[in-house]
């Protein structure tokens, strides 16, 4: 027979939320102004729904709390963030297999609309500082921060782990873990030393540290239309089309040079169809501004009428990290484009997206979670 598991007993030095010092110190918390945050992640706090998911649960929990809104169907006429909407970084098969890191987990965050603050404390000297301001931060309710850390620092079964920090109780230094793995462990309070520490711990699987994101909801949200995906490729293999691009277009003489250099990059670029009557409006307005755009001839002679949308996006898009010359002749049609609130909006979070292909660290990441 299959052997099968039914919770864990929490190690010692940990205070189970539901018990009757675990209620107490929600109380103190409580008046003292630590748990501010806590009742938007309350609202949308769920079990992950596969045993490796445990990033993907913390995340939906997250852009649920911060009312990022998805742009996306869910279930029926509803747009809600759940797992299997997390998937522009890497696939749900991959992350079932061997969970997210820290920076993959990162970089979903960017690509659904969130801004994010990416902390290792091997790499800051003033950790504990950082750390605890980053508590009071999401106690306030100004944001949400998610923990990447090593369960067997803290005593706990098993390895690399996320959770949403659902509190702080700073007169006893001390955090509420709500713990996405509900099966396993309930929420509960630990000391943020003890997490600080567990936070410091190599992960395996890229050689480096784990540590905290704090999440705030971007400014115009998730895009309506033009998103990138790794389908067919993966998110290394489209972080290095980047880089060449981005490397040889320092030898690109004008914008129908660079546009030649962009055009394989748009397999990597889906145009999503929404799915409201004021968003198809939006989505056709902003493609229509970015058809009359002045060079746009010029793209669509470069590269065909079928990939000059997605080219002439992805230039303007990418017009801070291009060399002088080609900056000198896309700020015009960057203007042009702001002009239209829709394409902006855009153009905007493309960005964020494609910053987040290059934060993604280009290590082997083939440990397989162990969800024990």
């Amino acid at each position: 027979m299959m052997a099968t598991l039914y919770r864990r007993p929490l190690p010692a030095g940990t205070i189970t939320f539901a018990s009757a010092a675990g209620r107490q110190l929600f109380g103190e918390a409580l008046a003292g102004g630590g748990m501010d945050g806590y009742f938007r992640l309350a609202e949308q706090f769920h079990t992950q729904a596969e045993p490796a998911f445990c990033g993907l649960g913390s995340l939906v929990v997250a852009l649920n709390a911060l009312a990022i809104d998805p742009g996306r169907l869910w279930k029926g006429p509803w747009r809600w963030f759940a797992e299997e909407l997390l998937d522009c970084c890497v696939s749900l098969d991959e992350v079932r297999r061997r969970g997210v890191d820290l920076d993959e987990l990162a970089c979903l965050a960017r690509c659904n609309g969130a801004e994010v603050d990416l902390h290792r404390p091997a790499m800051e000297p003033d950790d504990a500082s950082t750390w605890r301001q980053a508590l009071l931060t999401a106690a306030r309710g100004e944001a949400v921060v998610i923990a990447s850390y090593d369960r067997a620092a803290l005593a706990q079964s098993g390895g690399g782990h996320f959770s949403p920090i659902g509190g702080y109780h700073a007169a006893r230094d001390l955090v509420l873990v709500l713990d996405v793995a509900r099966f396993k462990y309930p929420p509960h309070w630990l000391p943020a030393e003890s997490l600080l520490r567990a936070m410091h711990a190599i992960d395996p699987a890229t050689g480096r540290a784990r540590g905290w994101m704090v999440l705030r909801p971007r400014a115009h949200g998730v895009s309506l239309g033009f998103t990138l995906s790794c389908e067919g490729t993966g998110w290394e293999r489209l972080a290095a089309r980047l880089a060449e691009v981005l490397a040889q277009a320092e030898d690109a003489a004008d914008l129908s040079a660079l546009a030649g250099l962009i055009a394989p990059l748009t397999e990597n670029l889906l145009l999503k169809h929404p799915v409201t009557t004021a968003h198809q409006t939006a989505l056709a307005g902003a493609r229509a501004a970015l058809q009359g755009l002045s060079a746009y001839p010029r793209v669509v002679e470069a590269v065909g009428a079928a990939r000059a949308e997605a080219v002439t996006i992805l230039a303007l898009a990418l017009v801070e990290r291009l060399p002088a010359r080609l900056v000198a002749e896309l700020t015009p049609l960057a203007d042009e484009a702001a002009q239209d609130n829709t394409l902006s909006a855009e153009l905007v979070n493309l960005r964020a997206q494609l910053e987040a292909v290059t934060a993604v660290a280009r290590v082997p990441r083939c440990r397989p979670h162990d969800p024990r």
